[in-house]
Formats: C-alpha cells, structure tokens, sequence
C-alpha cells in the first residue's frame, strides 16, 4: 500500500507522541516564503485602489510597484500624498514591499551615470516616505567600447555608493539579475563583490540563463547569501526548475517575498488565484 507525504508526516508525529524521532533525512523545513506581484505588465494598469483590492481578493501578501504604471506613485508626489500611500497600505492587507525603477548604472557617460545615481537617491526618498522596504534596480547591459570588467565594477561601486544611502533610509537595494550578458550569474556576482555593502543585494529574475555555464546549482550557489527577493515568470513553463529554486530558497532560510512577473489577462484575479495555487502546491512539495 502507497504512503502519502501528510500520511507519513502524520505517522511521524504519531512517532513523536510515543517517543519516537522521524527519519533524519525526511525531516522538511517548513516553507516561509510570501506570495505578491510586480505591477509590471498583469497590473500596469491598475490605480492604488485596485491594486490593493485585487491582490487582497487573490491573497497575495505584497506588492512591488514599478515606477511609469497606473498607480502613480513617483516621485513627483509632495509629502501629503506620499502619507495616503502609505496609509493606504497599513491599513490593507497588502505590504508595499518595494519599488520597482529601470535605473541602471552601465553608462559609460559619467554625467549621466551622476544623474542616475541621484535620481535613484530621490527614488529611496521615496520608497522611505511611502513605507517600502527596498528599491529594485538593474544592469541593463555591456557597452561595446568599454571592457566588461570595468564596466561591472562601475555598477558594483554605483552599488556601494546607493546602499550606503538606502542604508541611512531603512531601504534595501535590490539588483535585478537583468540585462544582455549581465544577467549572467557570474556577472552578477562580480558586481555584488564590488558593491559588498550588507544593504545592497539580489532580485532573483527566473532567467532561462540561470542555468547556463555550470548549471542552475552553481549559478544559485554564487549569490545565495545575497538574494532579498525572487521574480517569478509563468510556473507552469517546463524550461525553469522552479521546485529546485524553491527547494534551494527553503534550504538556505529565504523568508522574503516570491513575485509573480507574469503577463496581463482579461481575467486577472482568476490567473492570481490559479498562480497562488500552484505557488502553494510546489511548497508543499519541498
């Protein structure tokens, strides 16, 4: 006769009551991760009291707000409106646990590189003002004229520079793994090394070339002491390994936010509440 997995945890509790240990090796750490949603592409469209109401009706924790879409929340908002974001989370359901800007640091125009730099600067303002926890930047790419090494470590030091002041805001820096050969995971390594600042880290992205070079496990292993947050693209797509990201998340004591990063529907609540489920049927699984 086959065993369950709850029938086996049961008879392993049942164990426990008489004095008895479960098995070592089938020991399972719970999960502790949260389910929520970048507003980028499902929600772009949605105002502030719609995005809270539809995550809410769909049970999604929290929510990363990506700056141009229809909520609104950019910089340009005085210090009244900033306190009605902010209010308007506390008093829901839903956590605004970060921001989600385009601002990258590859630019070989250094000019341009202390615009971005102070722009993302009033962009942390931000996030402390509305009550969120971090800021998501980004590499975008490799400019041809400059080597590649330089052009890392210039992003690393830009890094360095903006975690100290998020740091001085309780905001997070969160590196996007992003970018035509930046995303690369020993790239993104190199940058956070150069930046090695405790405030700034990484925005797992589900990329397809997470499991280039030597594969998903090494390329994971290389930042997992750095990874703040996860986006998650459709969990359905058979050429991501999303139970091995969960499991390797779990094993390393991720209690942070898991993003859904998914295209938008006619019928969005009903893809929430489906991508939900399945979200809780792989941590079931580990």
């Amino acid at each position: 006769m086959k065993t369950n997995r709850r029938d086996f945890l049961a008879a392993c509790g049942a164990l426990a009551v008489l004095g008895a240990a479960a098995p070592k090796s089938f020991v399972i750490k719970p999960s502790r991760m949260k389910l929520g949603t970048v507003t980028y592409n499902l929600a772009k469209d949605w105002d502030l009291e719609t995005l809270i109401k539809n995550c809410e009706e769909a049970k999604f924790e929290g929510v990363e707000l990506r700056t141009t879409h229809a909520h609104k929340v950019e910089v340009d908002l005085s210090a009244e409106q900033r306190a009605t974001v902010r209010k308007r989370f506390r008093d829901s359901n839903v956590e605004l646990m970060g921001l989600g800007s385009a601002f990258d640091y590859h630019t070989p125009n250094q000019t341009q590189l202390r615009k971005d730099i102070e722009a993302t600067k009033e962009y942390i303002k931000l996030a402390h003002d509305v009550g969120a926890t971090g800021v998501k930047v980004r590499p975008n790419a490799f400019p041809k004229e400059v080597p590649k090494e330089k052009t890392l470590e210039q992003i690393g030091k830009s890094l360095r520079e903006l975690g100290e002041f998020g740091d001085s805001h309780g905001v997070q820096i969160r590196l996007e793994v992003h970018g035509s050969g930046t995303a690369l995971l020993p790239n993104i390594k190199t940058i956070m090394d150069v930046a090695s600042h405790r405030n700034a880290g990484v925005c797992w992205n589900s990329n397809p070339t997470d499991l280039e070079g030597q594969g998903f496990d090494h390329n994971f292993d290389l930042v997992k002491d750095k990874i703040l947050v996860a986006h998650l693209r459709d969990l359905y797509l058979e050429d991501y390994p999303f139970r091995r990201l969960f499991k390797r998340l779990n094993d390393i004591g991720f209690t942070g936010y898991c993003l859904a990063e998914i295209p938008e529907s006619k019928d969005p609540i009903r893809v929430m509440k489906y991508f939900r489920s399945l979200f809780l049927a792989y941590q079931d699984l580990l």
